[in-house]
């Protein structure tokens, strides 16, 4: 099965962390001067899951969770989204679910992570080769799952795991310095993750970063995407390059007022894949990906924040755009 075909079969199981979300409430209030929060869920991939949930997609989520009120506000907030969960691991000892608190404030937005002995970097090979890999059509990652051990391996086996079952790889480089002891080591794995998958998405920086500087971010998507891969190569406001079986497709944005900048890759992840599920031409798809961004940027919070298919199709016929 090709990686279209598999994407089309729409069952993804998704790795990477699960975490809580905490943001200022109302719109425009700084974090320090808040006096309500509200909290959901968040990560990366629980992100991607619930929004592809909420596209008409199945997902489940392969992650550790801390055996405490935040690990289980987590999988509570999982279930609620529709997302799978029988993947989904609570570890004791001091590993700690993932917590973001933020703000719903553009001008010097700010993003607080608290990940000191991360629970889902407690992933191991056990964790991995107890998927079910049957069950599913293709394996989604965002990157933050190799930035520290046991789950870099684990997750490098996950991957073996499904080519062994005939699942392409997708992969979000979500390149997030904090995460990683070096920016020499990240630059090695995150590109031994790229060679080893079959659809890559990530922005100019990352591409850049990957390659070992900006400039040549360009040349390295052209340089993955000549072995075989489909890569998506974003550009923030000048839109994104796709590139596919020699051909590059150029696609703008969807302007919008944004309240916050967080949530806009996995949104945008879903929407792709959710998109191509049900059976968009890739530019399409790739376009429906940057609305589903342009949507959650422009509201409070991560994975509540992502759009159904109605608010999705809503969107599309009340906004102008998209600027190419």
């Amino acid at each position: 099965m090709n990686l279209i075909e598999a994407i089309k079969c729409n069952r993804f199981a998704v790795f990477g962390r699960a975490g809580m979300d905490m943001f200022a409430d109302p719109v425009g209030v700084k974090s320090e001067d808040a006096t309500t929060f509200r909290a959901d869920l968040g990560g990366s991939s629980a992100n991607i899951c619930a929004g592809l949930v909420k596209l008409g997609s199945e997902s489940s989520l392969v992650t550790s969770v801390s055996d405490d009120a935040v690990g289980r506000f987590c999988i509570n907030r999982l279930h609620d989204y529709g997302v799978g969960t029988r993947y989904v691991r609570s570890v004791g000892g001091e590993a700690r679910t993932s917590l973001a608190v933020y703000e719903s404030c553009i001008d010097d937005f700010q993003n607080v992570i608290y990940r000191n002995g991360a629970a889902d970097f407690q992933v191991s090979d056990e964790d991995m080769d107890a998927v079910d890999y049957s069950a599913f059509t293709a394996l989604i990652t965002a990157g933050t799952v190799f930035a520290a051990e046991p789950s870099r391996s684990a997750t490098f086996r996950a991957f073996d795991n499904a080519k062994a079952a005939g699942l392409p790889v997708i992969f979000d480089i979500d390149y997030r310095p904090y995460s990683w002891p070096s920016a020499e080591v990240a630059a090695e794995v995150l590109s031994r993750a790229g060679k080893a998958s079959d659809l890559i998405v990530g922005n100019d920086e990352e591409f850049g970063f990957m390659a070992g500087g900006i400039e040549k971010g360009l040349e390295k998507a052209r340089e993955l995407a000549a072995s075989g891969k489909l890569v998506v190569y974003k550009m923030g406001h000048e839109g994104a390059i796709t590139l596919s079986g020699g051909e590059e497709i150029r696609t703008g944005i969807y302007p919008v007022t944004a309240v916050k900048p967080n949530g806009a890759g996995d949104s945008f992840m879903a929407g792709l894949l959710a998109s191509l599920a049900t059976g968009h031409s890739l530019r399409d798809a790739v376009l429906r990906g940057s609305a589903c961004a342009s949507i959650v940027v422009s509201q409070p919070g991560c994975a509540n924040a992502m759009p159904t298919t109605t608010e999705l199709e809503a969107f599309l016929s009340s906004h102008s755009g998209p600027t190419l």
